[in-house]
């Protein structure tokens, strides 16, 4: 398995980038997981659903079945967050790992820039960024720019860069 991240402020559309890179990557026959990090609490159960009292109750792990998919809800009840070391050994195998999010994290980035966000780069800062899809000509970067809109060349860019998940993981 290999991994490379997906790094910018928000509102920057890695979310919208990702969700047209996956299909785009699948038709290159590569098998495809996502990690994101999320920084306020979330909930993908809903109240009065079974597994939602099964939590409430207190359970640690809940495990939900079915012939089209199946989700395993751990509770941390207090434990600290886990580190992606640790997500990331919890997934199937797959070829490639998208993450959005953990950009403190040791593996490689592509920027996700527009400049109507109003932020500054991540880049130079941050030496693992490895290019930046922008919407907009960057020529004081270091690192490789290229068109935002242009899903072709930025799965290539991801395959390029994509390092095996065991490198990623080593001390900074």
């Amino acid at each position: 398995m290999r991994i490379i991240g997906l790094a910018g402020w928000s509102g920057s559309g890695k979310t919208t980038l990702v969700t047209k890179v996956i299909p785009r990557l699948i038709a290159r026959d590569i098998r495809v997981s996502t990690v994101k990090h999320a920084h306020h609490g979330f909930d993908l159960d809903q109240p009065g659903k079974d597994s939602f009292m099964h939590r409430a109750a207190g359970a640690t792990e809940v495990a939900i079945s079915s012939a089209n998919r199946f989700a395993i809800l751990h509770e941390l009840r207090g434990e600290p967050e886990w580190n992606l070391k640790d997500l990331l050994a919890k997934l199937s195998p797959v070829d490639l790992v998208l993450v959005e999010g953990f950009k403190r994290d040791a593996f490689p980035k592509l920027e996700i820039h527009r400049k109507d966000n109003g932020k500054p780069l991540l880049h130079p800062e941050d030496p693992r960024i490895v290019a930046i899809a922008a919407d907009v000509a960057l020529p004081q970067a270091k690192v490789p720019v290229v068109d935002l809109n242009d899903i072709e060349v930025i799965c290539d860019l991801l395959l390029k860069h994509a390092v095996p998940i065991e490198a990623a993981m080593e001390p900074a």
